[in-house]
Order: structure tokens, then C-alpha cells, then sequence
């Protein structure tokens, strides 16, 4: 970025068959970029990957599974106060639920905690951001199994897991 333009590198493959679902955040503790996506060629699993921007370049690290089942409605954010990468997703292999996983980037790789369910009902248009003013990450989303109310829960990360207050309708 230079003023108000923007110019790009050349493009890198980071997965090389077909994906959906992308949603990608910053992890600036390790000046990593992160990657979450749906891998529509491997089961729709939920898949996380590392970026590393070096001048025009980027280059990523092994795509790893967050998620074994149908995963879709996937937003990412990075809580600071922990350094960690949060996930919120739907999890269609379970009745679509709306849950959460937290992952640790280390060098290239990417490891990932338990998921947490935040709505266990049908979980939809999720958007997860992270606070850091209450160095919390908010997850908002529409939820299907509630008359479609707007609804938010506010996450606290803990290690390598996730836990979540009381579901709030807007």
C-alpha cells in the first residue's frame, strides 16, 4: 500500500483443490497470516493455514483439519491477549451448531484445541471479532433455532480452549 493504491506480488497456492468458506485474520505476535477455510475436497472439513509475507511473496506451511466434519459459515480472529487464532464455525456434520476452536501458530504449523459449542442450534451469517478493550473475542450470528434472532455471545480464551457467557439477542 502506498497512499491510496495498492499493488499486489504474484499469486501463491495455498491449497490446490477446491475450497469455500475463506476467512483470514492476522496474527501479529508472530507476524503470521492465518487462513480458514472449508476444504470441499476433503469432506468439507474445517481447515486452517499459516501464511508468511515476505516483501511481495507469501508462503504457507501444511494445511491442518480444525474441524473432521461439514464445516461452513467459518469467520476468523486473533485475540491478542493471548496470541491465539479463534474460529468460530458452523459444524454441519452436528446438527449446525455454531462453535468455536482455538489455535496456536508456531513457526509454519498450526495446532488447534478442543471446539466449543457457543449455539447448539442452527448457526448462521457468523461473524467472530476480537475486543481489545475487554480482550475478548465476539461471536455474533444469526441464530436459525431461536426465530432467527441476531444474537451475540462473548468468548474468553484460556490456553488452547474457549469459553463462552450467555448467549445475548440484539
Amino acid at each position: 500500500i502506498s497512499g491510496t493504491s495498492i499493488s499486489f506480488g504474484t499469486p501463491v497456492e495455498f491449497q490446490s483443490n477446491n475450497i469455500a468458506e475463506t476467512s483470514v485474520t492476522f496474527d501479529s505476535s508472530n507476524n503470521k497470516v492465518f487462513i480458514a477455510y472449508t476444504h470441499t475436497a476433503n469432506s468439507s472439513y474445517g481447515t486452517g493455514v499459516v501464511g508468511t509475507v515476505s516483501g511481495t511473496s507469501i508462503s504457507f506451511g501444511t494445511p491442518v483439519s480444525f474441524n473432521n466434519g461439514y464445516t461452513t459459515k467459518i469467520s476468523a480472529t486473533f485475540d491478542s491477549s493471548s496470541n491465539k487464532v479463534v474460529v468460530a464455525y458452523r459444524d454441519d456434520s452436528q446438527s449446525d451448531y455454531g462453535k468455536a476452536i482455538v489455535g496456536t501458530i508456531s513457526g509454519t504449523s498450526v495446532s488447534f484445541g478442543s471446539e466449543v459449542t457457543f449455539n447448539a442450534g442452527n448457526t448462521v451469517l457468523i461473524n467472530a471479532v476480537y475486543d481489545v478493550n475487554a480482550n475478548r473475542t465476539v461471536i455474533v450470528y444469526r441464530d436459525m433455532a431461536n426465530s432467527s434472532y441476531g444474537t451475540a455471545v462473548v468468548g474468553t480464551v484460556s490456553g488452547t480452549s474457549i469459553s463462552f457467557g450467555s448467549e445475548v439477542v440484539f
